[in-house]
């Protein structure tokens, strides 16, 4: 009988398990169509009609690979950024990047430190290339514990602490000051790696600056959120010239396709498009935290393009989770305590935001959440 080639130590021991359920294999499995998609916080407004001019002209070029070193969108990005084009990465997204710096940095055993209940992907990669994570669980306001995580790292001897900022899951954020606190307290062989996915929500003037030359700092940002650009799958870093020719050692150099590049590269000329995704976001926080007040309950204030919305313990979370789903509404809910309270709720559109309002107010007049 013919056996299975071994797997090696660390893949034989990781669970069967992906960081997330795509909305599509919700639909598979429960047998209902998703009406509102509000779930995975990507952008209702839609992509730049300079960006969808672009894929649509890169389109008739996919018979070609695209430019494995992205030299043209690298360039926008540069002078866009005020850094040096050696100082960047494109990647397939975050989570490509996140499992780059897994790769690049992590020993079989070596310690990680990140936030518990935070984002999923990177725990996912972390394990996956052997790495060991400790996690320090959410303040009782649902922000990331900046001391307790410095604590962890110290204490462990961490290679890399993660820190979403704004956070995902609860929308939360840190100003520069509050960042630059926090990365002093960290040991000096510790990397920190700062998930920026939705930077562009933030308020601009307490973003914590870019230091490109900075060793211990890698920043990863996104087209994903405010550029609509999800299902391209196209992300970028900001390191050190010297972990960026490590990256180029390992990384998938075809891996970004031609139409991503190009859509990329025509979104960050579109600045007005971007200002008023930006906008239209803010005003529907707004609704949300409105809408959270009306029925009693409390959304956690954002700086992302979703609200957290604190329905005051686990089970009334999971109850509302569920009555949302039963009307077609894709939401999801974090698992881990503080956060299990909470459901996590995409910013959308005018109509979608007025139809979730309408789902929502008559699930609260029947379901107990007091």
């Amino acid at each position: 009988m013919t056996k299975t080639p071994k797997f090696s130590r660390i893949v034989e021991a990781l669970p069967p398990t992906v960081p997330f359920v795509p909305p599509e294999e919700m639909e598979r499995q429960f047998g209902r169509k998703v009406i509102l998609r509000l779930g995975a916080n990507e952008s209702s407004f839609g992509l730049s009609p300079k960006a969808r001019a672009a894929m649509e002209q890169a389109a008739e070029e996919s018979y070609l690979y695209g430019d494995a070193t992205s030299h043209e969108l690298r360039t926008k990005l540069a002078a866009r950024l005020g850094i040096g084009t050696q100082h960047l990465v494109i990647g397939s997204g975050i989570d490509e990047l996140l499992g780059l710096i897994a790769r690049a940095f992590l020993d079989p055993g070596s310690g990680v430190t990140t936030s518990e209940g935070g984002y999923p992907t990177f725990n996912y990669h972390v394990e996956g290339y052997g790495g060991v994570l400790h996690t320090v669980p959410y303040r009782s306001d649902f922000y990331n514990d900046l001391d307790g995580l410095a604590r962890s790292a110290r204490e462990t001897r961490s290679r890399l602490v993660y820190l979403a900022n704004p956070d995902n899951p609860t929308g939360t954020f840190y100003t520069a000051d509050e960042i630059a606190r926090f990365r002093k307290q960290l040991p000096s062989d510790c990397l920190l790696i700062l998930d920026e996915a939705y930077v562009e929500f933030a308020p601009e003037d307490q973003i914590y600056p870019i230091d490109p030359d900075d060793p211990q700092v890698i920043r990863t940002r996104t087209f994903s959120k405010a550029y609509g650009m999800a299902g391209a799958r196209i992300g970028y870093a900001i390191a050190h010239p010297e972990i960026v020719q490590v990256f180029e050692k390992i990384r998938n150099h075809f891996g970004v396709n031609r139409m991503a590049q190009a859509g990329a590269a025509a979104a960050l000329e579109d600045v007005e498009f971007l200002r008023q995704v930006v906008q239209g976001v803010k005003k529907g926080r707004q609704e949300y935290e409105e809408l959270a007040r009306k029925t009693g309950v409390r959304a956690i204030p954002s700086h992302t393009n979703f609200v957290a919305i604190d329905a005051g313990s686990k089970e009334n979370a999971q109850a509302l989770l569920e009555a949302l789903w039963k009307q077609g509404v894709f939401v999801r809910a974090p698992q881990a305590a503080p956060l299990h309270r909470c459901i996590r709720v995409t910013i959308g559109t005018p109509e979608e935001r007025r139809q979730f309002a309408a789902v929502f107010e008559k699930i609260m007049q029947t379901s107990p959440t007091s």
